[in-house]
């Protein structure tokens, strides 16, 4: 009895013959060409490499899915490495100081609160200081760093005073300092001073610095949180700059106006009664120190204390008076 052709086709593919079957055979079975030509072998695969492999597409799916907007972690062995922290040796405590000179006299004034974010520290912290010879200083910006920077300078100047026996001018005080903040360029003190003093023809000078000692003479300066807004109103009121005679449709310059003492104090007052108004950093009070040539004249309503230097040209007078506390 003959077999049935199916049966024929299996007996046959079981002996892996490579004989042509029949024409007929080749037309029942569709899966004849691809059993009797084999594909060629593959060489066998590391099991555990694709388990490796397997499972880092799962969980990179995984990530995928669960978080959509993130990105896959290509180096998951990043996240166990030691992680760095930032500290930062400097802090911002806030004030504002200014400085303007005139023709016989020179200010620089301050407030007298120290903040560090929203917190007040204190509120009487000077910020401008006498450092000897008819020479102040003011400092603004990390409290700790200026008062370092004021000690220094002012014990130089005691030591020039003592090797020459006489007292420096106020040039080269200037010159000194920028010596001295350009000594500590690598690790600059966060502060930016002010200088001022009688020059030898007994006219005010004001030297404005930056934290690596280059320095500017100059008639008015305002440093610290609250110069942006106090700046524009110097340019205005004591240098008279972008303003024109009327009538003259802005052709002809406004020509400046020596302003006496009382009257720059006058405009002092109110710069930091309106930088008190839209800046946290500034308030509590207000430290006046001037150096005039000749007699100071005694004010009504404000505490004086009244220092006489006349080796350095001038009287030194400090003025304290209050401003908002909020």
């Amino acid at each position: 009895m003959c077999c049935p052709l199916s049966t024929q086709f299996e007996l046959r593919l079981n002996e892996r013959t490579h004989v042509n079957p029949a024409p007929e055979l080749q037309a029942i079975h569709p899966l004849h060409d691809l059993i009797t030509n084999p594909p060629p072998t593959r060489p066998p695969r590391n099991p555990s490499t694709l388990g490796t492999i397997y499972s880092f597409c799962l969980s990179t799916m995984a990530s995928s899915y669960l978080l959509p907007h993130s990105q896959p972690n290509i180096h998951p062995t990043t996240a166990s490495q030691p992680r760095q922290h930032h500290w930062s040796p400097y802090t911002e405590n806030g004030g504002c100081i200014l400085g303007i000179a005139g023709k016989d006299y020179v200010i620089i004034a301050g407030d007298t609160r120290s903040s560090e974010g929203y917190s007040i520290n204190t509120r009487t912290a000077r910020k401008v200081y006498d450092v000897g010879s008819g020479i102040i200083l003011g400092v603004v910006g990390m409290s700790a760093d200026g008062e370092e920077l004021v000690r220094k300078v002012a014990r130089k100047i005691d030591d020039y005073k003592r090797n020459h026996d006489k007292h420096i001018t106020v040039a080269a005080a200037a010159v000194m300092l920028s010596r001295t903040l350009y000594q500590k360029r690598f690790f600059p003190y966060y502060c930016q001073p002010l200088l001022g003093g009688l020059d030898e023809d007994g006219v005010g000078a004001i030297y404005s610095y930056d934290y690596v000692g280059s320095f500017e003479r100059e008639q008015s300066r305002a440093y610290g949180a609250a110069a942006s807004l106090i700046t524009p109103f110097l340019d205005n009121q004591i240098n008279f700059k972008n303003q024109f005679v009327p009538g003259s449709n802005g052709e002809e310059p406004r020509k400046k106006v020596d302003l006496s003492k009382e009257q720059v104090e006058k405009i002092v007052k109110d710069a930091f009664t309106s930088a008190v108004e839209r800046h946290i950093e500034v308030g509590d009070g207000l430290q006046v120190v001037s150096i005039v040539k000749g007699v100071r004249k005694e004010g009504d309503d404000e505490e004086e204390d009244e220092r006489d230097k006349t080796a350095g040209g001038g009287v030194i007078s400090e003025v304290m008076s209050d401003l908002k506390k909020d």
